[in-house]
């Protein structure tokens, strides 16, 4: 395959989206040469307070967009459900990387679940949910407890409802709020992993160790790396990755969760086409970070090595454990990232702190000394 021509340092990477994924990606481009213009609705966004430029603007509006093509060398996105028009009119006028495609694959849970059984990866049982009398067939063939999720949109335990008893079946459905919906098996899960990879634009593959990631009230709280698994579980869920890198012709970051059952399967849970939450160690912890790794992809670079300096833990900061900073600077090894959010609300990703150990550490005495600085 013919390789593109790379961007050079001093060129302009466009970053749809202006949150803290955006900013990291920002500061990555910029400590290789380039300056990041950041396009979001929201002006003073994190990803805009360490960009060279910033466009405020709707992500319908399509002079604002063209505008902002005109003003970059290649662009990229740092959520998933940017909109298929939007993503369009930009790939018309500039390298969009990861491409429209994948995009629609990852918006909609449905089409992902198909997508991913169709490469022969295993998933939780699921069926297609748009008004009751569906309902009622899904719960017959899947049984309950189950999961009832949007098809779009939804993070963070959001657009979503557990069905553990016919009797919650209306109010689940009611909270899908008429939108088409996918119904999917409860999973009785050891253990949820991800693995983060990346493709080049000449086709290169670098794929991260696979991580253990636990929650608090459906959001990521901590990731242990690496996952406490045996290796050949571990090397399934690479190829996985990597079968999907190449069947969507990927060019980007992408990040795949997964459950470890009780019984030592692998459960493909969601795909995210860009970097993500649970690849945050890669900033201290690899070689290459991922949010590195995303722009040199944008940009048409040759990524970088993905070896990991050592065994971590990363631990998100919620609202208020923001506060703990001064705590947080102070701990010896401790890493520590403020997204520049002004007001810390419930619910809301305000930063968060790594620590590198040696290969072998105890993890779990580590992630709970930074969840007691962190005042949790």
């Amino acid at each position: 395959m013919s390789v593109p021509a790379p961007v050079s340092p001093g060129g302009t990477l466009g970053i749809v989206g202006g949150g803290q994924l955006g900013r990291m990606i920002a500061l990555a481009a910029a400590a290789m040469g380039y300056r990041s213009h950041v396009y979001s609705p929201e002006p003073d966004g994190p990803a805009a307070q360490v960009a060279a430029a910033a466009t405020v603007g709707a992500y319908d509006d399509a002079a604002a967009l063209a505008d902002f093509a005109a003003a970059v060398d290649a662009v990229t996105y740092e959520f998933e459900n940017v909109p298929a028009a939007t993503a369009a009119l930009l790939e018309a006028r500039r390298p969009v990387r990861p491409g429209a495609h994948a995009l629609a694959v990852a918006q909609d849970r449905l089409s992902e679940k198909a997508f991913f059984t169709g490469l022969g990866a295993q998933t939780a049982p699921y069926r297609a949910v748009a008004d009751r009398p569906e309902l009622d067939r899904a719960v017959a063939a899947l049984g309950l407890p189950a999961v009832l999720k949007t098809r779009r949109l939804g993070y963070d335990g959001k657009g979503q409802a557990l069905l553990r008893a016919p009797a919650d079946l209306a109010a689940g459905l009611a909270a899908m709020a008429g939108r088409p919906a996918i119904l999917e098996g409860f999973v009785d899960f050891r253990l949820e992993v991800s693995v983060v990879a990346a493709r080049g634009a000449g086709g290169d593959i670098a794929i991260y160790d696979l991580v253990e990631n636990r929650h608090r009230h459906h959001i990521l709280d901590v990731t242990l790396v690496p996952a406490a698994v045996d290796g050949t579980l571990a090397a399934a869920a690479q190829a996985v990755a990597r079968r999907v890198l190449l069947a969507l012709d990927y060019v980007g970051v992408l990040a795949i969760e997964f459950f470890v059952t009780r019984d030592h399967r692998l459960l493909v849970n969601e795909m995210a086409p860009r970097v993500h939450n649970s690849g945050h160690w890669t900033i201290e912890g690899a070689e290459t970070s991922q949010f590195e790794q995303a722009a040199r992809a944008a940009l048409g670079l040759p990524l970088g090595a993905v070896t990991r300096r050592g065994d971590a833990v990363m631990m998100n900061l919620i609202g208020e454990e923001a506060a703990a900073w001064p705590a947080l600077l102070a701990a010896p090894g401790a890493h520590l990232h403020l997204y520049g959010k002004r007001e810390a609300k419930p619910g809301r990703k305000m930063g968060h702190v790594t620590r590198l150990l040696p290969v072998g550490a105890a993890l779990d005495p580590v992630a709970g000394a930074l969840r007691r600085l962190a005042g949790g």
